[in-house]
């Protein structure tokens, strides 16, 4: 490996262009080698002013281009599935941003296929993992200060929903964060969902089920409620309390900039993922090229990504049938075994 890890970015849109600058100009340690988009101009235009780098209209062809030594997939997700498969077959490093695939069949096929190879080879982006104060709320809840975890409350707001959202996106890909960081938080698997859902907000688009809450229930018998509303209109907002049998935490109270103009005071709200976690984003990329120039994979696993597709999906069933649903998770590889 070189002094510097050749990174091919899969994806220049939003996310992908981003972490094209991020890699370029915040992380240590990489450099953009390839860059992949069936829009070659907006991967031109994410790449402007970097040198020995190499665009691709196919994913695969940046997988093979020179240089490239690690892969971050930032492609829509129904493209994940096969670029992480392209990468397993070429023993390549890859962090992928969620979903890991389109469904839990994909998820699955991920995950038999890395556990194949009897070693690990991704990360999945879920980036909570990383953020400041969730890394703190982990840490109370480990140590054990607050007593058992009873119950998380949670609360995951957007400032409007892109075109063509469905509702039952609003569990699949908005509450699929929150699925992970509870798995997460309390160290247990979810069990079962249910699907609650008050009249439409009209700010929603017609026919849109926002809001919603979704209620979780894990293995140790502790609940975790959603609040999920995508078309708030002011903000950007994830909140999430833990209640434990001695004590309770709160994160994400929005104690940023306190700005006073025309007579009035108040905090900024964030607009955008981006803006609320670019610290958590920049820690997780960060973390994924000092362990993979190591010779190591950490972080969120392709585990993780199943279990998050197989919870998720049935919350969307939850949500078309108005039941409670069970999770159905497939045995877990040794590979994936806890402390791994």
């Amino acid at each position: 490996m070189g002094d510097l890890l050749g990174v091919a970015v899969l994806g220049a849109g939003h996310m992908g262009a981003d972490h094209v600058r991020r890699l370029a100009r915040v992380v240590s340690g990489a450099r953009v080698a390839a860059v992949a988009d069936p829009d070659t101009a907006r991967a031109e235009a994410a790449v402007a002013g970097l040198d020995a780098v190499t665009v691709h209209p196919e994913a695969e062809a940046a997988l093979d281009a020179p240089g490239v030594e690690a892969v971050l997939i930032a492609s829509p997700g129904p493209a994940h599935q096969e670029a992480l498969l392209a990468a397993f077959d070429r023993g390549l490093p890859v962090l992928c941003e969620k979903p890991m695939a389109p469904d839990t069949a994909g998820a699955l096929r991920v995950l038999e296929a890395e556990a194949r190879l009897g070693r690990r080879l991704a990360q999945i982006g879920f980036m909570r993992r990383y953020d400041a104060e969730y890394r703190r709320l982990k840490a109370l809840l480990d140590d054990g200060r607050l007593g058992r975890p009873l119950m998380l409350h949670c609360v995951h707001r957007n400032v409007s929903s892109p075109p063509d959202f469905t509702s039952a996106m609003l569990v699949d890909s908005s509450v699929s964060h929150e699925i992970d960081a509870a798995r997460w938080l309390l160290g247990q698997e979810l069990t079962s969902v249910t699907v609650l859902r008050p009249r439409p907000s009209s700010g929603a688009p017609q026919g849109l089920l926002d809001p919603q809450f979704v209620l979780f229930e894990t293995a140790d018998g502790a609940l975790v409620d959603v609040e999920v509303f995508v078309n708030c209109g002011f903000g950007y907002q994830v909140r999430c309390e833990a209640v434990c049998e001695a004590g309770s935490a709160r994160i994400g109270d929005d104690h940023g900039v306190l700005v006073t103009a025309r007579g009035a005071a108040g905090t900024e709200v964030p607009q955008d993922y981006l803006v609320r976690f670019a610290d958590a984003y920049d820690r997780e990329v960060q973390a994924w090229v000092d362990a993979t120039r190591r010779g190591r994979v950490t972080g969120p696993s392709v585990w993780d990504g199943y279990a998050a597709s197989a919870v998720a999906e049935a919350g969307v069933r939850a949500l078309g049938s108005g039941a409670r649903v069970a999770v159905e998770l497939a045995p877990r590889p040794g590979l994936y075994a806890v402390g791994r």
